[in-house]
């Protein structure tokens, strides 16, 4: 499963800062600024989406404009794919438990919509 979610999240990588792509555009840069990562692998796999030796800014120790154009030295080490993979088994209990809650409301907003809609 792990090798299947990154191959895909690898080829979802060539869709970053396209038109009609802001949502996944903004939750790479959420990703890689906020989990202090970059790529899914490690920040080279920006290189096939740029052809070039290049990341997204998001992805640079300390966020500049075209920070990302300087030298790895400069950029996350750590592969996002990991880090968030850590971090949802380290939280695992509370993103379940949102989820539930999340349902739950769901469920009563639907109840309480065709209720109304009866009356």
């Amino acid at each position: 499963i792990d090798k299947y979610a990154q191959r895909d999240l690898k080829k979802g990588l060539h869709l970053y800062g396209t038109d009609g792509n802001i949502g996944l555009t903004n939750a790479w840069s959420i990703i890689q600024t906020d989990f202090r990562c970059c790529g899914v692998s490690n920040y080279t796999d920006w290189f096939e989406v740029y052809n070039t030796t290049r990341v997204p800014d998001s992805c640079c120790l300390e966020f500049s404009e075209n920070c990302g154009l300087h030298s790895p030295g400069t950029w996350w080490k750590a592969p996002c794919y990991e880090t968030v993979k850590i971090w949802l088994q380290e939280n695992l209990l509370a993103v379940g438990i949102f989820g539930l809650c999340t349902a739950m409301v769901q469920v009563q907003f639907n109840i309480n919509f065709h209720i109304l809609l009866k009356c």
